[in-house]
């Protein structure tokens, strides 16, 4: 079945709307008509089943016929990501998204080649939310997720943010895998982590003197293996052994 969105603000029943892009998508794409269902999510955790009443011109009606309110992730998790070249973080984000990311704050750290102003960086995000967006249509998350505009560290660390479990990808030889955390974590409070958050560097890595600002913080250095990754590849491989962790201990428990 074909999945749309719809903000949560525009997602009023009995009948909803589907307008501009996403209209069109429908019409002139897939060549969609009336009488034909498909899904809406709303990425606030709602799905609604629909049938298409009829278009006119730039706009289709629907009628929803079952409404779905699907529970969001046990843990929301954060990812931390240094700003990579190119258009790597449109894919970071992708990504991020398939795998349940609650948010995504992106860091203009010491050594990251993109270094956007202010009006670019506007410009990127509503870029990347627009992939987040088109990831959770492809995938059939109804929640989506919370995508910041870029920040350096100093300015996130200033915010004391508070995370159950803060996590640091780290090359140091003090890195030990994530499950020991979770396991040390769940010894102590008897219970999975409500929140968590990874801090994954540029090329390069953080700075000594980002890295000991984060680990002052709170953050705990994690290993992601014998090999040396790239930072978009570090960044899938952090969410997935994070999703791995969480369920495997959700089983177990």
């Amino acid at each position: 079945m074909h999945r749309f969105f719809i903000p949560p603000d525009q997602c009023k029943p009995p009948d909803l709307f589907l307008t501009g892009r996403e209209a069109h998508h429908a019409l002139h794409v897939l060549r969609l008509r009336a009488g034909d269902s498909i899904a809406v999510l709303d990425g606030a955790g709602h799905e609604f089943l629909c049938k298409i009443q009829r278009f006119d011109r730039d706009k289709a009606s629907l009628n929803i016929v079952e409404k779905r309110d699907l529970p969001s992730s046990v843990c929301r998790v954060t990812l931390l990501q240094a700003l990579p070249k190119g258009k790597l973080m449109d894919s970071i984000v992708q990504k991020a998204t398939e795998l349940a990311i609650f948010r995504v704050v992106p860091l203009i750290t010491e050594r990251v080649a993109l270094r956007p102003n202010k009006k670019d960086a506007a410009r990127k995000t509503e870029k990347w939310r627009t992939t987040a967006v088109e990831s959770i249509k492809q995938c059939g998350s109804p929640w989506l997720p919370d995508i910041e505009e870029p920040v350096s560290p100093e300015e996130f660390l200033a915010r004391k943010a508070s995370f159950d479990l803060p996590l640091l990808a780290s090359l140091q030889n003090d890195a030990a895998h994530a499950r020991k955390y979770f396991q040390d974590f769940q010894a102590k409070h008897g219970r999975l982590p409500n929140s968590i958050c990874v801090w994954v560097g540029p090329e390069g890595d953080f700075t000594p003197k980002e890295i000991e600002a984060i680990k002052n913080s709170g953050a705990l250095p994690i290993t992601l293996g014998p090999h040396v990754l790239r930072t978009e590849t570090a960044a899938i491989y952090c969410l997935s052994i994070l999703n791995y962790e969480l369920q495997t201990s959700r089983v177990n428990s």
